[in-house]
């Protein structure tokens, strides 16, 4: 049995300890703090004007402090006793005969890390006699406001706390435990399946969607029903696009694909970014940006260890990027000048990371995107990391026309940019390349094994049948 298999199943989702760190945040702000943390799961909504349910996807701080992915439940958690409590929904006897018969209490409290389960129906019930702590008369209900349904009552307690438990639980999950860190190896694990089948597929294959369609059917069939997130299967130009949905353009005679999707377990995402040449072998100014990127994302991934400041390590991708394109001609000029005038954000306008964990776009960064420089208005991460926590290294190089048009007619960065030797590589599209890299005291670990060395990729396009 490998690490990752024996910590996912010989262990129970920490729950317990994810509370108890919860609750330490808000004491170490708050000393006096007491009473419990009340919070609702994500409820079953319908598709409107159809008897079909939308996609259920659990509210991810309800999962933190319960590793319970069934819909229509809350939970209790008190200060002072440390004692969790889990309410999932009563039998309901007309759905029974349509979906079959739900977890039940007992099964619950052999599945949750919870002191106790007990049914929704009586989760007012309960709040009214719970006995927040030692001192009753100080007893505080700490919710997150918008997420409590309106036939639940805090009449019992003489406070309602709405502003402290959503920080707490926002920056307690930046820093990962082992149960954590193992869910987020498997996603990487069942991602590098995915992107592997992907090349294999490629050299054969028509249209973005049958690429889709066969990450989507590795991952179903490894145990990851859900993706962390859409993915982006983009061929050609349309990879100079960041967020490119569409995924369903014919591949042509173009050049690359540039593929970002992973696969997502038990609530914990993995995000992985692989481009490559559709038919084997990267044309040279692929391989040219290819190579730059492949640099901007290694001497960064080699920076990181924690307290380093994501500023500076996000900054030398961008030194990187003006050293590469000076190389090619693509810039021109003094790199200082290049990088002081931000010309560089035209080819590399997005950040090099964010936190990753339950959502794709994790918690605890504290992005300013009101920030005027340039450089750093879209990055997700400022400030220092902490060893624990989960980031995503992606660096790009891309050549998009409404991006980059407007630079070649300003007068202060036009000076910099050949466009005569830019008009070789627009057909590159793209080039973006990203793994999924956990922080630790003297460096990082990669999570992240699918290939991206450039002969590694090709080999596999070309082994295919």
């Amino acid at each position: 049995m490998d690490r990752i298999t024996e910590i996912l199943s010989d262990h129970k989702y920490p729950a317990k300890a994810h509370a108890a760190k919860v609750a330490s945040y808000i004491q170490g702000k708050f000393p006096s703090a007491n009473g419990i943390f009340y919070l609702e799961g994500q409820k079953t909504r319908m598709i409107e004007d159809n008897d079909e349910p939308i996609a259920f996807r659990q509210r991810r701080n309800f999962f933190y402090l319960s590793g319970c992915n069934l819909p229509d439940s809350c939970l209790t958690y008190n200060i002072h006793t440390k004692h969790l409590t889990l309410f999932i929904p009563p039998i309901d006897p007309d759905s029974v005969i349509w979906s079959g018969l739900p977890v039940s209490p007992i099964q619950a409290l052999k599945l949750y890390d919870v002191d106790d389960v007990r049914l929704t129906s009586d989760v007012n019930a309960y709040l009214a006699l719970h006995d927040a702590g030692a001192d009753r008369s100080g007893s505080c209900v700490w919710a997150i406001p918008e997420q409590v349904s309106d036939l639940t009552t805090f009449l019992a307690f003489d406070h309602q706390e709405v502003l402290g438990l959503k920080e707490a639980l926002e920056e307690c999950r930046v820093v990962k435990d082992e149960y954590e860190i193992a869910l987020i190896r498997k996603a990487n694990e069942v991602s590098a399946v995915a992107h592997t089948a992907v090349l294999n597929a490629v050299k054969h294959a028509k249209n973005e969607r049958e690429l889709e369609a066969i990450f989507l059917e590795r991952c179903i069939a490894n145990g990851a029903r859900e993706q962390a997130y859409h993915g982006i299967f983009a061929s050609g130009t349309n990879a100079a696009t960041l967020h490119y949905q569409k995924n369903d353009e014919e591949l042509g005679s173009r050049l690359n694909v540039l593929l970002d999707a992973g696969a997502e377990w038990r609530c914990y995402a993995s995000d992985v970014t692989r481009t490559f040449p559709i038919n084997g072998r990267f044309s040279k100014e692929s391989r040219e940006i290819y190579d730059i990127v492949l640099r901007m994302q290694k001497e960064c991934t080699e920076m990181i260890k924690e307290t380093v400041r994501w500023e500076d390590v996000h900054t030398r991708a961008h030194e990187i990027a003006v050293e590469g394109l000076l190389d090619l001609g693509i810039l021109r000029g003094e790199k200082k000048d290049i990088f002081e005038k931000r010309t560089s954000v035209a080819f590399f306008p997005h950040g090099l990371g964010h936190y990753l964990g339950m959502d794709t776009h994790d918690t605890g960064g504290h992005p300013d995107y009101k920030d005027t420089d340039g450089i750093f208005r879209y990055l997700r991460i400022r400030g220092h990391l902490p060893a624990g926590s989960i980031v995503t290294v992606e660096p790009g190089i891309y050549f998009c026309r409404f991006i980059l048009e407007p630079y070649l007619d300003d007068p202060v960065h036009k000076q910099y940019i050949d466009k005569v030797i830019l008009d070789r590589y627009w057909d590159v599209g793209g080039v973006r390349i990203e793994d999924n890299v956990l922080v630790t005291r003297n460096g990082y670990e990669n999570l992240t094994t699918a290939a991206k060395d450039a002969e590694g990729m090709e080999r596999i396009i070309n082994s295919s049948q």
